[in-house]
Formats: structure tokens, sequence, C-alpha cells
């Protein structure tokens, strides 16, 4: 511990060291990874925005779609 480096090559003197990129298959791998993530994320919020609203998404026209005889009170039974 007198001031030595831990650093250490395992490889000997002449070899070849191996490369320290990605391939191509791995980079498209993580392309893809990535698009997931983005769908999900996506996917989330969509739910969580129709959870909190779910009267938003839906047009106001069907609100009152098949009420048109209707009385006020005559809800209940129209129903059955």
């Amino acid at each position: 511990m007198d001031g030595e480096s831990f650093t250490t090559n395992h490889f000997p003197p002449g070899s070849i060291r191996p490369e320290t990129g990605i391939t191509l298959e791995q980079k498209t791998t993580f392309v893809f990874v990535v698009i997931l993530v983005i769908f999900l994320c996506i996917l989330i919020v969509r739910c969580f925005r129709i959870l909190l609203d779910p009267y938003r998404s839906m047009p106001t026209s069907t609100w009152t779609d098949g009420l048109d005889g209707l009385e006020k009170g005559q809800f209940d039974c129209a129903l059955a």
C-alpha cells in the first residue's frame, strides 16, 4: 500500500485487447428498448389522464343520446 496502483493489466504483452464499443445488435436492442419505454410512458400518462377526468375524452353529443322523449325523473325507468 505504499502508493501502489491497484490497476492491473490482465492481458499479456502483445495480445489483442477486446473492443470496448458496443455491437450493432446491442445498439439496435438499446434503441428498441428506448422506444418501448417511451411508448409505455405515453400510455401511463394517457391512463392517468382518463382516470382523473373520464368525461373529457367522451364527446358531449353522446351524453343526451337516447333521452329525447324522457321527462325529468324518468331516467331510472329508462335504464330497465
